[in-house]
């Protein structure tokens, strides 16, 4: 069993998550070699389990998701990293479905920083400039250090942003690797444009790796073609996964049609029942290399079955053999996705989606666009959004979806103020029938309103915070 090789001082939750706050000012920075250096430091607690690495700029915490479940069906032990967290950071940390201890949590954080520590000491005794760790590289080497002493047998880790930077292509166990879709997010990091961006994510796959190019990656031809270049660079033969119908596949791919590339493996999908009311399922049939799992189901909108056949076709490779049919179904109708298209109350509903950028919210209209086609007859919308995001997309594209809007800002210092989101919203030509501080006056005004609520996971995360007192 994986111990540090050294003493781990003691950190309550509440210091461990005082030492993340402050490792805030040292924004992103872009190195891997921090990461390397302090599990290194560690012993290499990545290399005590299996893992699989997903990206993508949406779809990828639903995909990661499913991905665990559906190993955990498969009779392994699993553990799953992701972010952003909605309620406590715990939740970025799981293992066999439920979130770490805040015990664990602290243990884990508390290692994290007695290796940077000493890796640093020795950077400045070398003479040479320590390193600017970052919250997410504590939280990274954390979950290595967690996930190794529980001895799971298989980690599923959920790119924080891009790849070819991003904490997690730290690790060095990584086998099979997915990458979802990609859209204009993070451009200042990432790059301005769905090429470069591309470029960011197609970082992940590496000589040896399995790998699946989910749906979003299909178009345009451009955007594939640097997906292809760097399979064909690495010497990878990636399985692409295509929707039968295109349909199936609304605001999850680009302008374009697919290309056939008769020469490269295929995974397909077809929804063969589309939820026509809240609370009513999802049944789709997947299509993989090894054989076919009809009848699938769950109580998610049908969005999710791009991210539901991208994780069976990325669990069957990462096993190279077909999966178990019954456990996959069990393994798929009770997997949860927190925040995504989750109903909070069902009368008088109260629905709550983490889309927050353009794409992810053309997805999620066309959702909504099932279960009530008509912008009037739908109910009203509470929208709060992220100063750093693309507002103005956002906005566009929730404006004319929704009878009457309601504006707030959430908690985050990131948060675009209320007034000023409702100025974008007019000028939308939107239906603004309230501007309301906080999330609390906003629910305190509306009272028992119906409403759809979306635009920013810190929206989600305070609405789920609260769930109980819709129930």
């Amino acid at each position: 069993m994986y111990q540090p090789p050294f003493d781990v001082p003691r950190l309550s939750f509440e210091e461990s998550l005082s030492t993340l706050h402050g490792a805030l000012r040292f924004g992103i920075q872009p190195l891997l070699e921090t990461v390397v250096d302090l599990l290194a430091e560690l012993g290499g607690p990545d290399a005590r389990f299996r893992s699989l690495q997903i990206a993508g700029t949406n779809g990828k915490t639903s995909t990661a998701r499913y991905t665990t479940a559906i190993l955990r069906g498969e009779g392994l032990r699993t553990a799953l990293y992701t972010s952003p967290e909605l309620v406590s950071y715990t939740e970025r940390m799981e293992i066999d479905g439920a979130p770490v201890s805040e015990e664990a949590f602290a243990h884990g954080i508390a290692a994290a920083v007695e290796a940077a520590r000493r890796v640093n000491a020795r950077r400045r005794a070398a003479g040479g400039r320590p390193y600017d760790v970052t919250e997410f590289d504590t939280l990274t080497v954390a979950a290595c250090v967690i996930f190794a002493e529980a001895g799971v047998d298989v980690v599923v880790l959920e790119c924080g942003m891009g790849g070819r930077w991003d904490a997690t292509s730290a690790v060095g166990s990584v086998e099979s690797v997915a990458v979802t879709g990609v859209g204009l997010d993070h451009m200042r990091i990432l790059g301005d444009t769905l090429e470069a961006i591309a470029g960011e994510k197609a970082a992940i796959i590496r000589r040896g790796r399995g790998c699946v190019l989910g749906v979003g990656t299909a178009t345009p031809a451009s955007v594939e073609d640097v997906f292809l270049s760097r399979c064909a660079s690495e010497g990878v033969e990636p399985v692409l996964l295509r929707p039968v119908r295109p349909d199936d596949a609304a605001g999850e791919m680009h302008e374009g049609t697919p290309r056939a590339h008769e020469g490269l493996p295929r995974a397909s999908y077809v929804i063969t029942k589309h939820p026509r009311r809240l609370g009513f399922p999802l049944e789709l049939s997947v299509t993989t290399p090894r054989g076919r799992y009809e009848e699938l189901s769950c109580l998610k909108p049908s969005y999710q079955a791009a991210n539901v056949a991208c994780a069976v076709t990325l669990c069957e490779r990462f096993l190279d053999r077909a999966l178990d049919a019954d456990r996959l179904y069990q393994s798929v109708v009770a997997c949860p996705t927190p925040g995504r298209f989750s109903l909070l109350r069902p009368e008088p509903p109260v629905l709550v989606d983490a889309c927050h950028n353009p794409q992810s919210v053309r997805t999620f209209l066309a959702s909504l666009d099932e279960l009530e086609p008509t912008a009037p007859a739908r109910l009203a919308l509470l929208c709060a959004v992220l100063a750093d995001k693309d507002v103005d997309g956002i906005v566009a594209l929730l404006a004319p979806a929704f009878p009457r809007v309601y504006c707030t800002q959430t908690r985050s210092a990131r948060a675009l103020a209320a007034p000023e989101l409702a100025r974008r919203f007019e000028g939308a030509s939107a239906s603004v029938a309230g501007v309301f501080a906080s999330v609390d006056d906003a629910l305190a005004r509306m009272g028992r309103e119906a409403f759809v609520a979306c635009g920013s996971i810190t929206l989600a995360g305070e609405l789920f915070a609260r769930r109980n007192e819709f129930c």
